[in-house]
């Protein structure tokens, strides 16, 4: 089967035999009509992936055949051809957007690489827009309550500024998701998005991750290193846990701020970046800074436009919306069949406060997907065994009391992880098997 359909519109019999001659050699189905009223008609039937289009045609000429074409097909890769050599007209075509224009007598090897980059182009142009597409399908605020249509509004206008801004939430309730949003709907969206975990970084390498390194700085800096601010140059670097971040950083951070200016660790060099910085933490900052934890006049600074992401027992009402949007995602993630929540499990879904947010709910969704053996989820897949805090010495045996303890131990690991198995067996330094085998042996039902 042809790999691509090419379209030839030329009024020379001779022009559009030769070009059906070049690109059928090369394994292309080539269609071809001699107007540029029959190519518009073409146009609303199929969808060539390539034309060649000439400038001088009878009835509307090249270049009104173009317009029209374009707003029928906009991404469609034109060049055009005409054997009375005008930069003007060449310039006004590329201005319309076609992709490049040839002139009379065509060159076969010249006709044949135009026609390979255009293609590539636009392969690359369609897969661009689909990975755009899957993106803003993934960074999208799943929810209608009066609180999601509030944060939501606050993201499109705090986007379209180049203020900081600060994200004030729980745990598990989405905000580095706020952020990416706050990024990808501004101006800079087609710049870099550079996410450092404040908390996750060990203070003596977080100015070093901040902010780079030179060779030799000390020990075990082999060579050196940009640092997020660098690769964030020209888009938005995203400060999550903000509150973690060590005095000394947060010092850096200051001056960052005031000048745009910084020095990597052990360097002397001034290096000048043009950095949005968005932040986020699930601490009161108030509080930090009146424990001497956290700079006032950081928190100032910082906090310009604050935006706060409600937890999810503040919006039960979007719990059924996000059900179905994990339930969708997660069984095409997993290649699963779509299940079906009933209404009697989805009573207790949004019965429940969900102290992880979110990110909870994702995680007993995906467990429900993977291991829910039918098409309907129903109440008895989501009982809760609550731990059973026990006296351990009114256990006659050893054997009755370690069991008892295990129980407990386990159901309190999953507790802290979100009933994520696979990490609280990865914390229990156990495998995953074994876990599943002992919540069996418990009757631990997890949520």
């Amino acid at each position: 089967m042809p790999e691509h359909v090419v379209l030839v519109v030329d009024d020379e019999e001779g022009i559009r035999e030769s070009l059906s001659g070049i690109f059928e050699d090369e394994g292309f189905d080539v269609q071809t009509t001699d107007s540029g009223e029959k190519a518009i008609e073409f146009m609303m039937e199929q969808s060539p992936d390539l034309m060649f289009l000439d400038i001088w045609l009878p009835g509307i000429d090249g270049i009104k055949t173009l317009e029209k074409i374009k707003a029928l097909q906009p991404d469609l890769p034109v060049i055009m051809i005409s054997g009375h050599g005008n930069i003007e007209l060449a310039v006004k075509a590329t201005r319309m957007g076609a992709y490049d224009f040839l002139e009379k007598p065509l060159s076969l090897e010249r006709v044949l690489l135009v026609a390979k980059r255009a293609l590539e182009r636009h392969t690359l142009e369609v897969e661009n827009k689909a990975l755009k597409k899957d993106l803003t399908k993934k960074y999208r605020l799943i929810g209608n309550s009066p609180k999601m249509l509030l944060l939501k509004e606050q993201i499109d206008m705090a986007a379209q500024s180049y203020s900081r801004v600060l994200i004030i939430g729980e745990s598990g309730s989405g905000k580095e998701l706020v952020a990416r949003l706050l990024h990808e709907k501004s101006k800079s969206a087609g710049q870099p998005f550079i996410e450092v975990n404040c908390a996750a970084i060990p203070q003596e390498l977080i100015e070093s991750e901040l902010f780079g390194h030179e060779k030799g700085s000390f020990t075990g800096a082999f060579e050196s290193k940009k640092g997020k601010f660098e690769l964030a140059d020209g888009g938005t670097l995203f400060l999550d846990e903000v509150g973690d971040m060590s005095p000394s950083a947060q010092s850096k951070v200051l001056r960052i701020i005031e000048t745009q200016e910084f020095q990597r660790v052990g360097g002397s060099r001034n290096i000048k970046v043009d950095v949005r910085i968005i932040t986020a933490t699930n601490k009161d900052l108030k509080e930090e800074v009146k424990k001497g934890n956290f700079r006032e006049d950081l928190l100032y600074r910082l906090n310009v436009i604050p935006i706060i992401v409600p937890p999810l027992r503040e919006r039960k009402e979007d719990i059924p919306l996000l059900v179905d949007y994990f339930l969708e995602h997660l069984a095409s993630e997993y290649g699963k069949k779509s299940k079906k929540v009933l209404p009697d499990a989805l009573k207790m879904l949004e019965a429940y406060d969900w102290p992880g947010n979110i990110r909870e709910l994702r995680n007993v969704i995906e467990r429900l997907v993977i291991m829910t053996p039918s098409d309907t989820i129903t109440s008895k897949n989501l009982i809760v065994t609550e731990p059973t805090r026990q006296d351990y010495y009114t256990f006659e045996t050893l054997k009755e009391a370690r069991e008892a303890f295990e129980k407990d131990f386990i159901i309190k690991r999953l507790e802290e992880n979100n009933w994520n198995i696979s990490k609280t067996a990865e914390i229990l330094q156990i495998e995953r098997s074994n876990l599943h085998k002992k919540i069996k042996a418990y009757n631990i039902k997890v949520l």
